[in-house]
């Protein structure tokens, strides 16, 4: 029993100082971890035996495929492609970079998608003599909308399909329906509450002028960096072979893991890139902070812990499908925009598992009520996702300063917005199943 309330007392230590941001958060939950075996609550072998290396090797191999198509400068090529497009329309550059972040948000890491878009966007902006704010929260927002779609999208797919044994093309069936419900909706909520900041510059000469000049600057810029044509093509053409496969793992049979490990590790081998430069681009912090929280959740699971709050808390609720499958998202959505999204998501896995045993719910319903949920509640506030905090981060060294409520001002109304689709499309989805 003393083993127990020393896990208790540590996780809940660790899991305030990552959501508060007390201090560096893999140094912590590593820290949790080494605090678990010292006091014997585990040994070394049982803490290795519960990390998830299907989860570790599928994020090491996506982040090692990006930073490989980032070297190459493509990201740098689609965005000043995109940039011409608008031909200086607000509404068109609302419209268009919320397009191409959706969709790199679903395929790629959003965290990369926001470190791309986000300073493009401010210089655009500005350019055009308008307030950047509104175009720096609905990136953020939309970056983790898109990464909802699939199983690569969001550290909280990624974990729920490695856990559960989910395929790509489950998530992206059972989940872009309400996904592209919401991108359409929050587009028309930042259109209607920001109209007065869409109108054309068409009007006004001097900011068409220096739209123009910024373009010009733009593309010098560009054409003065170095353009690798063929990395690109053998990069993309990685990129392309993994998510065929992803696709296709229904009838390959091949774990997300092994499929994008394999493609990262193709690339190195067709392309004369450095892997120690490469490797330097992967965030290995978190990957050990996966790792930590693996060993910390998996220990609860060990002594029951997780087992008691599923029935004392979670089947109270009673057995009515419905009623737990919205408890479900509701609970997820509400938590993951005041706390981190992943260390949340872990924990609740095994408890979802629990309850799917305990309920008659059909067809992984409550997984991706869990997926909605943790997905899209964190847009509520700046520390409800990685993506979040990185935009204002980016924004405030480019001297564009964004308020903790400002954010929540927007986000909060787009997360309800959203957890309200999902709640009409859930409910609809589980009547035709049943």
């Amino acid at each position: 029993m003393e083993n127990v309330y020393l896990l208790l007392l540590i996780f809940l230590l660790v899991f305030i100082a990552v959501t508060f941001e007390l201090a560096n958060k893999t140094a912590v939950v590593l820290l949790g971890v080494a605090l678990l075996i010292t006091l014997n609550v585990i040994d070394e072998h049982s803490a290795v035996e519960k990390i998830d290396f299907e989860t570790i090797i599928l994020l090491l191999g996506m982040m090692t495929l990006v930073a490989i198509i980032k070297k190459t400068g493509f990201f740098s090529f689609l965005s000043i492609k995109i940039a011409e497009l608008t031909k200086g329309n607000p509404l068109k550059v609302l419209l268009l970079f919320s397009s191409i972040t959706a969709t790199l948000s679903a395929f790629l890491d959003n965290v990369t998608t926001i470190l791309i878009i986000i300073p493009i966007i401010i210089q655009l902006t500005r350019g055009m003599g308008i307030d950047p704010k509104i175009y720096i929260i609905s990136q953020a927002i939309i970056s983790n909308i898109g990464g909802t779609a699939t199983l690569v999208g969001d550290p909280p797919n990624i974990i729920i399909g490695s856990k559960v044994g989910l395929t790509f093309n489950q998530f992206l069936s059972n989940l872009i329906i309400p996904v592209m419900i919401t991108f359409a909706a929050t587009l028309l909520y930042i259109w209607f509450t920001n109209r007065r900041k869409f109108q054309p510059i068409n009007t006004n000469l001097t900011k068409i002028f220096t739209f123009q000049l910024l373009l010009e600057k733009i593309r010098f810029e560009f054409l003065h960096t170095k353009l690798d044509k063929i990395l690109i093509t053998k990069a993309l053409g990685c990129l392309g072979i993994v998510i065929s496969l992803f696709v296709t793992q229904t009838i390959t049979h091949l774990t997300p893991s092994l499929i994008a490990i394999s493609g990262a590790m193709l690339l190195f081998v067709i392309s004369k890139v450095k892997v120690e430069e490469i490797l330097e681009e992967v965030e290995w912090s978190t990957l050990l902070f996966f790792t930590g929280l693996f060993i910390l959740v998996g220990t609860l699971e060990e002594y029951g812990i997780l087992e008691w709050v599923a029935h004392n808390v979670f089947l109270k609720a009673g057995k009515n499908p419905n009623v737990i499958v919205l408890m479900v998202l509701w609970l997820s959505g509400i938590a993951s925009g005041f706390l981190d999204n992943i260390p949340f998501t872990i924990t609740m896995i095994p408890i979802v598992h629990l309850m799917s045993e305990s309920v008659a719910i059909p067809q992984n319903i409550l997984w991706w009520s869990l997926s909605l949920g943790a997905c899209f509640g964190g847009n509520f506030t700046v520390i409800g996702a990685s993506a979040n905090i990185v935009s204002i981060g980016i924004a405030k060294r480019n001297k564009v300063s964004i308020s903790f409520l400002e954010f929540m001002k927007s986000g909060t109304a787009i997360a309800l917005i959203s957890l309200v689709i999902s709640s009409v499309y859930l409910t609809i989805y589980l009547w035709l199943a049943t």
